[in-house]
């Protein structure tokens, strides 16, 4: 039987995290390094980016930056090449990137639901296909997707983001339908739905969602640095090798209650 430090090891695995130069997709990042796995940190800006890398190697981690817009195809295959090119292999696809747009339903502007769309399904759409064909010669790989509580609750009060909260619950289905398509090729599918943590996302509407949310979540507050890492951990790991097509709710309970 594995050793509990076997149990959430990832010595010698490589993760693609995109969304990853700062906020959550750098927190989970940092979480899967510091469990042992080579990064390929991916983000639209690399103003971001570059900085971020250098402090992750500067921490002694190894790490690799790539300029990507998640809904083109071509730099999404570009980004699964090079890290072909360097590390030979990929096992874990962490799907985080993404954006939102507030606007009340019946002004939704149909650009701006389809840029949020395109970011957040399609994009997570095209990097688990790219990265999934290398996982399936290999018969291994773990796809983590971030979805949100928003694709599983709304608001009365808002905040109203139509094109956001449909994006998140379509990839709960694509979560799903790849676990179900892939699981017998040694291909792992999860998703994690966070409710509200201080991002350059969430900022802005938190203010809007936080009196609810300590009026009526059982874990009374907004979610803290570090409480995402180790659920990426987990479903990066071994320790979540019989679990797949799952979502896991990280809250506070609020979806719940």
């Amino acid at each position: 039987m594995p050793t509990i430090d076997e149990l959430f090891d990832l010595t010698g695995r490589v993760a693609i995290v995109t969304g990853g130069s700062r906020g959550l997709g750098l927190e989970m990042a940092e979480g899967l390094a510091e469990a042992g796995a080579r990064l390929l940190l991916c983000a639209r800006r690399s103003e971001w980016l570059t900085p971020t890398v250098a402090d992750l190697r500067g921490r002694g981690f190894t790490v690799e930056g790539a300029t990507c817009d998640v809904a083109q195809p071509h730099q999404v295959q570009e980004v699964v090449d090079r890290a072909l090119a360097i590390y030979g292999r990929i096992d874990i696809l962490v799907n985080n990137a993404g954006l939102s747009w507030g606007e009340a339903p019946e002004t939704m502007p149909l650009d701006k639901w389809q840029k949020v769309l395109d970011a957040n399904l399609t994009g997570a759409f095209l990097f688990s296909q790219a990265a999934g064909r290398e996982m399936l010669k290999q018969q291994y790989g773990r796809i983590i997707n971030i979805a949100s509580v928003a694709g599983l609750q709304g608001l009365v009060n808002g905040p109203h983001y139509a094109g956001y909260a449909a994006s998140k619950a379509g990839l709960m289905g694509l979560t799903r339908e790849l676990a179900a398509s892939w699981g017998r090729q040694g291909i792992r599918v999860n998703a994690i739905a966070p409710g509200f943590f201080h991002s350059r996302l969430a900022d802005a509407v938190i203010p809007l969602a936080e009196p609810g949310i300590k009026a009526f979540s059982p874990i009374p507050r907004v979610g803290a640095a570090g409480e995402l890492k180790g659920v990426a951990v987990f479903l990066a790991a071994d320790a979540s090798n019989y679990i797949t097509g799952q979502v896991i709710v990280v809250d506070g309970g609020r979806t719940v209650a």
